[in-house]
């Protein structure tokens, strides 16, 4: 296939909308934001994105990959703020893991709403 045969086929997948489910990963999202008050919601969005994962289109799968490794992340953080936290230095990592998963769950969040992957789901930080 030529370069300008090549992008052509790109430009052409480009116009075209892409369909993706995203029902369970918003739900997961908000059940996220949720676990920073109710910390049981965010153990039943870490089951739906490990029970989803697996059938699930390219896109949907990077949402997903992303989630579950936001949760395993996020309670490394919340165990070594909490061990921590009798230093006084924890209830900042804590502050920070606060701001870290509301700032993870909103850039999925759009990039869901644009129908987009996350674009570095094995990422430490914002993804």
């Amino acid at each position: 296939m030529t370069d300008s045969a090549a992008a052509t086929a790109v430009a052409e997948t480009n116009t075209n909308p892409v369909t993706v489910d995203t029902g369970s990963a918003k739900i997961i999202y908000f059940l996220y934001f949720a676990g920073l008050i109710f910390g049981i919601t965010a153990l039943a969005g870490l089951i739906m994105a490990y029970v989803n994962k697996s059938d699930a289109d390219p896109v949907a799968a990077t949402h997903y990959r992303f989630q579950i490794r936001t949760f395993w992340i996020g309670l490394l953080m919340l165990f070594i703020g909490g061990l921590t936290s009798l230093i006084l230095v924890g209830y900042l990592i804590i502050l920070f893991w606060v701001v870290w998963v509301c700032v993870r769950c909103a850039k999925g969040l759009k990039a869901l709403g644009k129908g987009e992957p996350i674009a570095s789901p094995g990422s430490w930080m914002f993804g």
